[in-house]
């Protein structure tokens, strides 16, 4: 049994998460305490638990503690089955959290899983959005061989959430390594701005114009999609995500999201110099797709090497997890004021 204390590094769920993925990737049962010890408000909150339950699911495991505010859980797994699988948050949780949860299980599934999650945030604080997800990292992961599909059915934001999506994934017979250590030059900028029930404010289109403004003035010229959505009638709400590619197959990203009496440019404010933070970096992966990315590099064969700006608790949470479980070797080390981080064989 592999004994995880949650309180170590970031000591946020991050570490639940992951760790009990790759237990159930491993078949290794988990013993995991002090689970979010850091947090304010520690223990399994609401999406927190629903993860921990739809991996269950996936995997018939056998668990014992998972209930609201237990900050222990022992978690022993079968065979990752697959198949049509639902999750309901019921509340604004994180939707975004719960598929990086599960996402590394399924492509070791034995059959393609169709997963729904329902009553939760699509676009939340705390959190990448739900077209980072889409846009950001399920393309990058193509490029390493993981074929899946997100579709979004309801945008749910604070504080009734509401929202819902359908993740399809393939069963992946291998796991490619990723290597990205050129910027090269931008080729273009995307992004989409979804605001729902507030097409009569215009903010999607607002958060689009001002996005474009403030990137043309760094020469650029983004294609963004405007999307006046009226998926959810319980909760309104805005998002807002951007993405740059480059010659070299570097992708980069940047979101924000709405809130109440927050202006329309303050988002395109913010996601804007989200991504920009990142393009004048020259980094090869954004500072959120560098974490989300280690059990990926870790699973896959051969050697993975990337450059991010700064190594956040994230990672070094996710490098912890994916040696301890896996017995993958990474190695971080400082580049030309970017930090290298590397799988080695």
């Amino acid at each position: 049994m592999i004994e995880i204390d949650g309180s170590q590094k970031s000591g946020s769920g991050t570490i639940l998460r992951l760790s009990v993925a790759l237990a159930a990737i491993t078949k290794e049962p988990l013993h995991i305490f002090n689970i979010r010890k850091k947090r304010r408000d520690p223990g399994l909150r609401p999406q927190h638990l629903e993860a921990v339950l739809t991996a269950t699911r996936l995997c018939n495991a056998t668990i014992k503690g998972a209930s609201l505010g237990s900050e222990e859980l022992w978690f022993e797994p079968d065979k990752i089955v697959g198949g049509k699988i639902k999750a309901e948050i019921g509340t604004a949780g994180s939707i975004p959290m719960l598929i990086l949860t599960v996402l590394p299980m399924c492509i070791f599934a034995q059959q393609p899983v169709n997963l729904t999650i329902t009553k939760g945030g699509t676009d939340v604080l705390h959190s990448p959005t739900i077209n980072y997800i889409r846009f950001v990292l399920l393309p990058t992961l193509e490029q390493m061989g993981v074929k899946s599909t997100l579709k979004v059915n309801k945008y749910g934001y604070y504080p009734k959430g509401m929202g819902e999506v359908t993740l399809e994934v393939q069963p992946c017979t291998q796991i490619l390594p990723y290597k990205r250590t050129e910027f090269g030059k931008i080729t273009e900028v995307k992004g989409i701005s979804v605001c729902t029930f507030l097409a009569d404010r215009n903010v999607a289109a607002r958060q689009a114009k001002e996005a474009e403004r403030l990137l043309a003035q760094h020469g650029y010229h983004p294609k963004i999609e405007v999307v006046n959505d009226f998926s959810n009638p319980l909760q309104k709400g805005s998002s807002l995500v951007l993405w740059s590619l480059t010659d070299t197959n570097v992708m980069l990203g940047g979101d924000s999201i709405g809130e109440i009496q927050k202006p329309s440019e303050k988002v395109a404010y913010e996601a804007v110099k989200s991504l920009l933070t990142e393009i004048q970096a020259k980094a090869t992966v954004d500072v959120h797709l560098a974490d989300m990315l280690i059990p990926f590099i870790a699973l896959a064969e051969g050697e993975s090497e990337y450059l991010t700006r700064m190594l956040t608790d994230h990672i070094e949470s996710n490098l912890w997890l994916a040696s301890t479980f896996l017995g993958a070797k990474f190695k971080t080390e400082k580049h030309n004021g970017l930090y290298r981080i590397t799988k080695t064989q």
